[in-house]
């Protein structure tokens, strides 16, 4: 038997999981750890890394539904048949990250939600907190499978620029959140949300300055800002196809999952 801790990952992937092995699998430099991770309809394979002869450190991969999965650890040897050395069960649960990610996606033009976002900002959380909610809704909503149609700027495009409103882009400029910011960037109307200007005259720029968030303003105003630091801590898309394979920087861990 081998311990997965924890034994449940958000729907979106990307934590860390260790993996402890029993006196006997704990064997030569030359063998080779795998996880795979078998659900209902798709199938994921990560590498691990050694930490120390006794335990693994693996990334846990983004799964299509909530559902307890069976994970296999498998041992590989040159010149050796693969090796499963241990079957233990796991979950994939919807978070509260996730589930406020399917709230901000389906708000995108929505304005008594988007005032409501405002109302959470008087609040204030310390920085430690916002980082955690920035690593992990930016997870979640590239996670989620937007509709071909999905815009920054919420469904109606009729509404021209010159109309003061709240935007998803304020809302993530105001609360300082990096990664959530550089994911919007990247989606339809997320250029176009910097120059929206909401009931007060601010636009997510003139925020940015007035809250004194130098990265992020860089982020929204240099032609060539590159990913800020904080998003390569998290997996990278290397190919997709059939298949898809991800590669966890930090840990330099490979994930690949397949229909």
């Amino acid at each position: 038997v081998m311990k997965l801790n924890p034994q449940q990952a958000p729907l979106y992937g990307d934590s860390v999981i260790t993996v402890q092995l029993t006196e006997e699998d704990k064997v030569e430099d030359d063998v080779v750890f795998y996880l795979v991770f078998t659900g209902s309809t798709v199938q994921h394979c990560t590498s691990t890394r050694k930490i120390n002869p006794g335990s693994l450190e693996t990334i846990s991969p983004g799964h299509d539904c909530c559902e307890t999965v069976k994970v296999a650890l498998c041992a590989s040897k040159e010149g050796h048949p693969l090796l499963v050395v241990a079957e233990e069960s796991f979950q994939f649960v919807q978070d509260e990250a996730y589930d406020a990610a399917q709230f901000l996606a389906t708000c995108a033009g929505n304005q008594q939600a988007l005032n409501f976002t405002r109302f959470l900002d008087r609040s204030r959380p310390p920085a430690a907190d916002v980082d955690f909610l920035d690593e992990k809704v930016a997870l979640a909503f590239r996670h989620l499978k937007l509709p071909a149609e999905w815009n920054v700027l919420g469904a109606d495009q009729s509404l021209n620029e010159n109309i003061p409103r709240e935007t998803l882009m304020h809302f993530a400029v105001r609360l300082g959140l990096l990664r959530l910011t550089w994911f919007l960037l990247q989606q339809p109307g997320g250029r176009g949300a910097l120059s929206i200007h909401n009931n007060e005259g601010a636009t997510p720029v003139s925020l940015a300055l007035e809250r004194g968030y130098q990265k992020l303003h860089q982020l929204l105003t240099e032609e060539e800002a590159r990913e800020p630091d904080s998003w390569s801590t998290l997996s990278h898309t290397v190919h997709t196809g059939d298949y898809c394979v991800k590669h966890h920087r930090r840990l330099d861990v490979y994930l690949l999952t397949a229909e």
